[in-house]
């Protein structure tokens, strides 16, 4: 946070140094100036929501590092119990160990995440929603594959579980 409000201070200097033509003085009308100093350095507050949808894109970004690494332990602490999963090859749905067990045999070389969309869906379950272009090794049949992924996610003793994750390939 302390970090964000440096940054913020210095977009404001610049916007406000190179906004001003030189040797001009900006026109200000008595009421519209700041009557304290603080008034002059409020900023938007950070709604819960935003810090929620911070928290899953990191968390989403954390899981596909797993999945490219194949590390199953680290992959796993993101699925539920009774995590169900559909992945674009059509071979149904999956649980949480065949999850697991099936980067063993996953061959991302690299990948990028975009679109983001959180909708929450209580305090306690969320629904995301983004797309993931996967690049595969160079002497790989298919290079490059995009999916539009859907997942439902639920808190369960304080840490948020993928429940449900259902993909669909993008041409």
């Amino acid at each position: 946070m302390p970090f964000r409000l440096i940054l913020i201070g210095f977009a404001g200097l610049a916007i406000t140094v190179f906004a001003q033509q030189p040797g001009s003085v900006p026109a200000q009308s008595p009421a519209a100036a700041p009557t304290t100093f603080a008034e002059d350095l409020k900023l938007p507050a950070v709604t819960e929501e935003a810090k929620l949808r911070h928290s899953f894109e990191q968390t989403i970004q954390v899981e596909w590092e797993a999945i490219k690494n194949k590390d199953k332990k680290a992959y796993g602490n993101f699925l539920a119990d009774d995590y169900q999963g559909v992945e674009i090859d059509g071979k149904g749905e999956r649980n949480r160990l065949q999850a697991m067990n099936e980067l063993a045999e996953s061959n991302i070389s690299n990948y990028t995440l975009w679109g983001f969309k959180l909708i929450p869906l209580g305090t306690d379950a969320a629904f995301t929603v983004y797309e993931v272009t996967m690049q595969f090794p160079p002497k790989s049949q298919v290079r490059y594959s995009r999916i539009y992924v859907g997942a439902v996610w639920r808190k369960q003793a304080g840490e948020w579980k993928e429940v449900h994750y259902q993909e669909t390939h993008v041409k």
